[in-house]
């Protein structure tokens, strides 16, 4: 190692250059955006609740159930996005399905949110195509744990996103944060 590396301070000054270079140059574009020239752009903040950004398509969101034609859910309960979780966060019962043709479906089906990594492996497991990733939905949040578990009926009430990412359905809320009937 030089003597010069081993005083950090050539490294350090180099930073701080990068730094101010940053600062100056978004800082002009400001200056000159707010003098009137409107090509001159600037890093933007975005005023989160009131504006969004664009989402990628491909962003793992909140889980949702996929229904057959009939209505019944696609699971076959086949247990292999179970079985792929890492978080172990996804629970399922099997039970018969009036339909000789398809062998089972879930009776229940849980995601505890609160262990989920947001992986996406229960997604690729699924042979039938019965989970995704794709409501839009990122804000979710809950007062217990118990809060954060995801049943079935709430999992099939979800619908695909917006093409822009743009949820379509409503943030289902957990039981512990609906408003108490008067």
């Amino acid at each position: 190692m030089k003597l010069a590396q081993r005083l950090y301070l050539p490294e350090v000054v180099s930073g701080l250059v990068l730094t101010a270079g940053h600062f100056f140059r978004n800082m002009g574009a400001h200056v000159a955006r707010a003098l009137g020239r409107r090509d001159a752009r600037g890093a933007v903040t975005i005023q989160y609740p009131e504006e969004r950004r664009p989402y990628s398509p491909r962003l793992r969101s909140l889980h949702r159930l996929v229904r057959r034609e009939d209505g019944s859910p696609r699971c076959v309960a086949c247990m292999m996005c179970e079985t792929v979780c890492p978080a172990r966060c996804i629970y399922i019962v099997a039970a018969e399905h009036p339909n000789p043709d398809i062998e089972k479906v879930p009776d229940r089906f849980d995601i505890d949110l609160g262990k989920c990594v947001f992986c996406g492996f229960c997604v690729e497991a699924c042979p039938e195509d019965a989970i995704r990733m794709d409501t839009g939905i990122l804000e979710f949040s809950s007062y217990s744990r118990g809060g954060m578990i995801y049943t079935k009926e709430m999992l099939l009430a979800l619908e695909p996103a917006t093409g822009d990412g743009r949820p379509t359905s409503p943030v289902p809320i957990p039981p512990d944060l609906r408003m108490p009937a008067p």
